[in-house]
């Protein structure tokens, strides 16, 4: 007998949470708070609010299917199934710290503070958690490439019956560790400073190369440009054309590269499509690489490692 479907809540904690941990006592976390010009009950209500979200979404899971809940923190030992259906509750950020976990798996983005959130990934409210997964369950979910969708037996389709492919960004090192991520890879010193390595671009021509001292690179995604990869491109006026979230694109650009007899600065920006890759010679003795804001996992890599960064392989199947 097959078994019933499983969903598996996603969540992070509260600042309310966070709060008691630290201080141990709610009198103990609003003194803390008055000290520095805050009020707990504005974090109290927050933390109401998400709550209720997660007991909305909850609610919204049929009796009889399997459930799963996992915090943000514990996502790297957590299993997720292959017939999982994911739900994230939380921030934009959510969906991608979970993203680099999953294969195929159907993701639900859910805002529990409409207005708060971009909403560029958690597009939904909880009411609409019980409709989503009964479409997903019966098949009236649709795979949407580059804006397209193809609509369901009814003749009908829109954004609650269509699942977005969105691109994702692959680093490989060459001893066979691999990191992925969905909005951007960052790739630099490991406290940030100056990282040395010989860049080599994909370019009109083929290739280009150029040895570098910088803040490190940025490669991000179409769903990237709208965060880090997007204030490097709009503070130094950039006019490259940054990429759609399902474009099979990634724009890639070097933080403040720094001019020497050594070092150059002509080769700061750029796009990779198909199975074109980045490559950086390291020059420094350690350097890493990590994904959508995550330091706690990375690769890294020293003095002559080379590392290859493209277009992953895996997508993030959003509904």
């Amino acid at each position: 007998m097959a078994l019933a479907p499983r969903a598996v809540v996603v969540h992070r904690r509260t600042e309310y949470s966070e709060l008691l941990d630290r201080h141990g006592t709610r009198g103990q976390a609003a003194f803390f708070l008055a000290s520095r010009d805050r009020d707990l009950i504005e974090v109290e209500a927050r933390h109401r609010i998400h709550l209720e979200a997660r007991r909305m979404v909850s609610a919204a899971i049929p009796d009889d299917w399997r459930r799963g809940e996992v915090e943000r923190h514990d996502l790297d030992r957590f299993v997720f199934a292959p017939d999982d259906i994911i739900i994230c509750v939380g921030q934009d950020g959510l969906v991608a710290n979970v993203a680099k976990y999953l294969a195929a798996q159907p993701v639900i983005g859910v805002d529990p503070e409409p207005g708060r959130n971009p909403g560029v990934l958690v597009r939904h409210r909880p009411r609409d958690v019980r409709g989503l997964l009964r479409q997903a369950v019966t098949g009236r979910v649709h795979i949407a490439r580059r804006g397209g969708f193809s609509p369901d037996a009814d003749g009908m389709a829109g954004a609650d019956g269509m699942v977005r492919q969105l691109t994702m960004v692959d680093a490989a090192l060459d001893d066979g560790q691999r990191l992925v991520a969905l909005n951007e890879l960052y790739v630099g010193d490991v406290g940030h400073q100056t990282a040395r390595y010989v860049l080599r671009a994909p370019s009109h021509d083929g290739q280009t190369t150029e040895r570098q001292a910088s803040s490190g690179l940025l490669v991000g995604t179409g769903t990237g440009s709208t965060g880090w990869c997007r204030s490097v491109w709009q503070e130094r006026r950039s006019g490259l054309g940054l990429p759609a979230p399902e474009t099979e694109a990634l724009a890639w650009f070097v933080r403040e590269a720094w001019p020497s007899p050594a070092t150059g600065t002509s080769c700061t920006e750029g796009m990779i499509t198909g199975s074109a890759r980045l490559e950086l010679l390291a020059e420094s003795e350690r350097m890493v690489v990590f994904g959508d804001g995550i330091e706690t996992d990375t690769l890294s890599l020293s003095w002559g490692q080379r590392l290859s960064v493209g277009i992953s392989d895996r997508h993030l199947h959003l509904i």
